[in-house]
């Protein structure tokens, strides 16, 4: 199902602020740049689509030489790249509030692809080359009007002193009013979004070009992940000024992204090609004060995501080996798969995890747990095989006893709040009563008598597979009641669309809303619950963007 940082950690695979800065090494000597060339492959625009920008108009750009000498160590590390505070643009300087509450489930899609071989660690053979950022210019940065020095150039490109576009004023900003950064990054969006995709292709051909030794990071095929990566870095700069938010959000894709092999010293490639790409295709509002607001962003984002990761490694591994136990038929597409966990793995109800097949090295699907944590230490999951689906198909369809998976680490917040005894309204289509029938479990453990209504949907009678499970629960639970609901073809229980049953029942003022399933059911079942008087702030679910994307996975 779907949606801390602490001081950073010392040592480890996941990186600490002393190490590697987002676009710089903090100290130590620099790799040279490999030769510039054109973009070509999966991630070129087309063959005449090099990353040599032209000037963009009133900031007079040029490009920098690619061969320099080495690095030479800054006075002070966090100047041009991680800032020894990453408080001071806005962000706290110990993040950790609860923020975004969305959540992944079943049905979702990970950011990032991710492979068997930890740093360090080689699988089955496999090394993963790990390559530094390329080094900054030399020389002192420009300063920009208002007599604020900009943040150093990335990306290859110089920012000479001249003209600049018109700032925002950058006097203090109240709540309510974005800064004059986020002001100057919500423009380079709006002018991006048209041409979201072209941008997205040049981000990658840079990012590959630059740091070659990232590619073995990504699945074989970018055509589902390709976007993901590039959208995740705007949303998270579009939020910059909501704290609490982005600070939850990116300290999740911190800890989340250890399982990938992500380690402190690639966020100076992804940086410098955020920003190259930008710089080419933001031409109209892009200048020497656009580029040190996003410099400045970036900073601030990928120095919680690092101290995250750090800190989690600390007391969690990157993934767990999982066995499987039992692979359970229950209908021609779908499967009750049931693991052994190498280690202890610490979840709560409700929430999902990302796996990983050895069919599929780098590609990972969440699936959310349809249990509540037990004594045998044993998880399982509701998989249905959708077409085209290289995970769920080979979870169906050739996993057996015996077989190792891996699993990410538990992620997700649609989980039951049981400092209340507020009545409980699930609403659980197809495979997303997996989540729904953990939280049932969940309440029954902790013993507290609460109300509990679930509405379990499917097209067809022979598609509720779990229906028998969740009977057996309403029998010995008298809080619990379970409601078959079926929109297509004859059924000896409800009628009709899932969302639209609810309105003839309830009243549901009193209750928590927990939704898992389909995008199309969330949607409307959202739209739904709110009105009929469900405050939005007590409505969980999946998230939609992930599980748009799930579709074929």
């Amino acid at each position: 199902m779907n949606a801390p940082t602490t001081p950073p950690a010392g040592g480890g695979t996941s990186g600490e602020r002393g190490a590697w800065g987002w676009f710089a090494p903090s100290d130590g000597e620099g790799p040279k740049r490999p030769a510039r060339q054109a973009p070509t492959g999966s991630g070129a625009e087309s063959a005449d689509e090099s990353p040599e920008p032209p000037p963009p108009p009133g900031c007079r750009w040029r490009p920098l030489a690619y061969e320099r000498g080495p690095y030479e160590p800054q006075d002070h590390p966090g100047q041009y790249g991680l800032q020894d505070h990453p408080g001071q643009h806005g962000l706290q300087d110990h993040p950790g509030q609860e923020g975004l509450q969305t959540h992944t489930s079943q049905h979702g899609q990970q950011d990032h692809p991710g492979q068997y071989a930890q740093p360090g660690h080689p699988h089955q053979g496999e090394q993963r080359e790990h390559q530094r950022a390329p080094e900054p210019p030399d020389g002192p940065p420009h300063s920009p009007p208002g007599g604020r020095p900009a943040a150093r150039p990335q990306g290859g490109w110089e920012a000479p002193a001249g003209p600049a576009c018109e700032a925002p004023d950058r006097r203090p900003a109240s709540p309510a009013t974005p800064s004059p950064d986020t002001l100057l990054i919500r423009r380079t969006l709006a002018e991006i979004e048209p041409i979201a995709d072209k941008v997205t292709s040049y981000f990658y051909a840079l990012l590959f070009l630059q740091a070659p030794g990232l590619r073995a990071l990504f699945p074989a095929a970018m055509d589902t992940q390709r976007d993901r990566l590039f959208k995740a870095l705007l949303t998270a700069a579009r939020h910059a000024d909501d704290t609490a938010t982005l600070s939850a959000y990116l300290s999740d894709l911190g800890r989340s992204h250890r399982k990938y092999g992500t380690e402190a010293a690639h966020y100076p490639a992804v940086g410098e090609s955020l920003i190259g790409a930008l710089s080419r295709h933001a031409t109209a509002t892009w200048c020497e004060e656009t580029q040190a607001a996003w410099v400045r962003a970036y900073t601030a984002i990928s120095q919680i995501m690092i101290d995250a990761a750090a800190e989690d490694e600390r007391t969690s591994p990157a993934w767990w080996h999982a066995e499987i136990v039992s692979h359970e038929s229950r209908t021609q597409d779908v499967a009750v798969v049931t693991v052994r966990p190498d280690q202890p793995y610490p979840f709560v109800a409700g929430q999902y995890a990302a796996v990983e097949t050895p069919w599929w090295p780098r590609v990972w699907r969440n699936y959310s747990f349809s249990c509540a944590p037990r004594d045998d230490g044993l998880l399982s999951f509701h998989i249905k095989a959708v077409p085209a689906g290289w995970v769920s198909r080979a979870l169906v369809h050739r996993a057996g006893l015996g077989d190792v998976i891996r699993l990410g680490p538990p992620n997700g917040s649609m989980t039951v709040d049981h400092t209340t005894d507020n009545g409980m309204l699930c609403l659980g289509g197809g495979t997303g009563i997996a989540p729904i029938k953990a939280l049932v479990e969940d309440v029954a453990r902790h013993g507290r008598s609460r109300p509990v209504e679930v509405f379990y949907g499917a097209r067809h009678d022979d598609d509720l597979y779990d229906i028998d499970t969740m009977l057996r629960l309403q029998k010995a639970h008298a809080w619990l009641s379970v409601r078959p609901v079926v929109s297509h073809g004859p059924t000896l229980g409800l009628s009709g669309q899932l969302p639209q049953v609810i309105r003839k029942y309830g009243p549901w003022t009193a209750f928590d809303a927990f939704l898992s399933g389909p995008p199309g059911m969330i949607r409307s079942g959202v739209d739904t619950l709110v009105g009929i008087g469900i405050p939005s702030h007590r409505i969980r679910h999946d998230s939609i963007d992930d599980l748009t994307a799930s579709a074929t996975s």
